[in-house]
């Protein structure tokens, strides 16, 4: 318990002197009350895109084929209303988004990696904040990323300055344009350029630089999400922090050593207890 209590006010030290940039996941939405109203994981994401069009067997699983193999067959437009049915639900945001959304040191960056709306709702409290969302290339040919105002409107790079608070989604966002990084083809165009950091707005370049990051509701089981993460973190800090309760696979654990990840093995909504105030019965472990 008395390396849970260190690390939590590492953590929390750092957020409230604007010194963190919290990576969300679709784990995050674990934290829901009741049942999600949206899928919260890859898993239960392709579930639901074969269950309105078929695919073939092999690739059932696999979001990204699937994606593209309803793209290729039933055209881009019938996977975008498929995924803007399966995230129109409201979600309600969870404590944990309300806290990340009262933080006080500006600017503020925070990233979140899968297309629900509940962290942009939480945010609502700020008095001036933006979004940046990743597009597709498919519809947007030459354009990696598209800029909003809170109140829904399109802006510009140049805005993003201003904004005290950033919301940055590389995989896009149901709102307010209904953007989605889904398909093969979608992460192969991302995938080619950023190495070289080309899809990645430069204002969060800038933002992330030398800063810590805390990884909420994440995996990094696959390539995919490991890459991610791992380029959208260049040029930070040499300290981090996940919340990475249970096993780990062996490519997780060989990424958070080589990142230099600090792993709380504790359920996240323990971590969301703890963080926001409140008291547990039970110790908690920590594995390093």
């Amino acid at each position: 318990m008395d390396q849970v209590d260190a690390l939590l006010k590492e953590i929390s030290a750092h957020l409230e002197q604007g010194g963190v940039v919290p990576y969300l996941g679709p784990g995050i939405l674990d934290l829901v009350a009741g049942e999600c109203p949206v899928p919260k994981s890859p898993a239960a994401l392709v579930q639901r895109l074969v269950a309105k069009s078929s695919v073939p067997f092999k690739i059932r699983g696999n979001l990204t084929a699937a994606a593209q193999y309803i793209e290729n067959f039933k055209h881009r437009k019938t996977l975008v209303g498929h995924m803007t049915e399966a995230f129109t639900p409201t979600v309600e945001p969870t404590a944990l988004h309300r806290y990340l959304a009262g933080l006080t040191s500006e600017p503020l960056l925070i990233v979140d990696v899968w297309y629900d709306n509940a962290m942009a709702s939480a945010l609502q409290s700020r008095r001036l904040w933006g979004q940046i969302q990743g597009v597709s290339q498919s519809e947007h040919f030459g354009t990696w990323t598209h800029y909003f105002r809170q109140n829904g409107d399109q802006g510009d790079p140049m805005e993003a300055d201003t904004w005290p608070v950033i919301l940055y989604k590389p995989l896009g966002s149901i709102l307010p344009a209904k953007n989605f990084l889904v398909s093969d083809t979608d992460f192969v165009e991302v995938l080619t350029e950023i190495d070289i950091q080309t899809p990645i707005p430069p204002i969060v370049q800038e933002l992330r630089t030398d800063r810590h990051f805390l990884f909420l509701g994440c995996r990094f089981s696959n390539q995919l999400e490991r890459t991610f993460a791992r380029q959208v973190m260049k040029r930070s800090s040499d300290v981090h922090w996940a919340v990475l309760p249970g096993e780990l696979t062996r490519n997780e654990a060989r990424f958070i050593q080589e990142q230099n990840i600090k792993r709380l093995d504790i359920p996240l909504e323990e971590f969301q207890r703890l963080l926001c105030g409140a008291k547990t019965a039970e110790p908690l472990a920590v594995a390093g």
